[in-house]
């Protein structure tokens, strides 16, 4: 009897993912990615709790945590460069028992290892049109080549083209919390060894970090922005608003812009969430970020789209491969995902102060901090959140 076929769309990290774990209950995935490869680089993320026991069931754990990034220290700075507050990393980013720090690349890259050679990946192409029957869904790809399936899965990110062909434009789902991100390559000109460094200033933040492995930095800023900002996607345009939001800012924020027309590696985007009241329309379905994109404030997304890709993994291979098993995947996953996506709107405020008073009194705060009895646990209380989120799954053993 031919296995149940199922189209994933998308290589990223909750593609590759969904590919193992399709192949581990004898499923036949075929992977399309518009990319001509699985992406290099990009910047650091975080597995917690429930990832890392999907990582564990994978055999890759290991292998993860030697490619960590091995960042120890991180400190917030003034618009002078002044030190006001430095403490451990892992801290600093929420991690505890064992979490993982790694390089989005190098994750992915040991994701497609797995598969590689197993899972159907066709690259340089995606998905234009889909039509749905009763026995599968006929695909046409961008390539002009159409094929039919028995199940289509969007592992396609934030801007799903899935999500718009199965459920509607996205303006729909996704909830602009008010803010943009741009993260890109920079030279160290600072000579970080495997540190951080925030500046902080009136609804702009911006920092620099070096990892193990990289001998150049990356620089990440994050500010308030308008919603009419939303949607751009001209790169040219896209510097000339970052240029434009940073314009006057101190610290290392000037030499940082400078090397924007040299970046090899340049993103920007909303910072958004996705909000959907069913994450499937038939044989058609969503995971990761296409789903419940809890956005990088959360510190969450990649964590969600490792465990939503094997519980969706298992629930169809408990169905039969029939699109009875996307109803219980998202039973299973969403008490999950709501949970994670809450932590972004409330992170994101304080990484990104509202105005010069506010930026004022946390750099105060911050000062004192350093000298105050029980920091430790006052510390460890407000890390409580995120850990707590990212464990609130029991995962089944399918």
């Amino acid at each position: 009897m031919q296995q149940p076929t199922v189209l994933i769309s998308g290589a990223g990290v909750a593609g590759t993912t969904l590919a193992y774990w399709l192949l581990q209950h004898g499923l036949a995935p075929v992977v399309v990615e518009k990319a001509p490869a699985v992406r290099p680089g990009g910047y650091k993320i975080d597995l917690r709790g429930a990832a890392l026991e999907v990582a564990d069931r994978m055999g890759i754990l290991e292998e993860v945590r030697r490619h960590r990034t091995d960042v120890r220290e991180a400190t917030v700075v003034d618009a002078r460069g002044s030190r006001v507050k430095s403490m451990d990393a892992d801290s600093f980013g929420g991690r505890v028992h064992g979490d993982a720090e790694i390089m989005r690349g190098d994750l992915t890259r040991i994701l497609y290892d797995l598969t590689k050679g197993k899972a159907d990946y066709r690259f340089g192409d995606s998905i234009a049109e889909l039509e749905q029957g009763p026995d599968g869904v006929r695909v046409t790809f961008e390539s002009g080549r159409t094929e039919s399936f028995d199940l289509v899965v969007g592992a396609d990110g934030l801007h799903s083209r899935t999500r718009a062909l199965a459920f509607g434009p996205e303006e729909r789902f996704v909830r602009d919390l008010g803010y943009h991100v741009s993260i890109f390559s920079v030279p160290n000109h600072l000579g970080l060894d495997r540190a951080e460094l925030t500046y902080v200033g009136p609804g702009r933040t911006a920092l620099a970090y070096t990892t193990a492995r990289d001998s150049g930095a990356k620089a990440m800023f994050l500010w308030s922005s308008r919603p009419q900002d939303y949607g751009v996607r001209e790169t040219a345009e896209q510097q000339r608003l970052l240029a434009e939001a940073y314009r006057g800012q101190g610290w290392e924020v000037p030499r940082f812009l400078e090397a924007l027309p040299a970046a090899p590696d340049f993103y920007f985007d909303s910072l958004s969430q996705v909000h959907m009241d069913s994450w499937s329309a038939g044989r058609v379905a969503l995971v990761g970020d296409a789903a419940y994109c809890a956005s990088p404030a959360s510190g969450q997304g990649t964590s969600l789209a490792m465990v939503g890709a094997y519980v969706l993994a298992g629930e169809l291979a408990a169905s039969g491969g029939s699109p009875e098993g996307f109803t219980a995947y998202e039973q299973a996953v969403r008490p999950f995902a709501d949970a994670n996506q809450k932590l972004g709107p409330a992170y994101v405020k304080r990484m990104v102060m509202a105005g010069p008073a506010q930026v004022r009194i946390s750099l105060l705060m911050l000062r004192l901090l350093q000298h105050l009895p029980g920091k430790d646990r006052m510390t460890a209380k407000v890390l409580e959140p995120i850990q707590r989120a990212a464990n609130a799954i029991e995962l089944k053993a399918y």
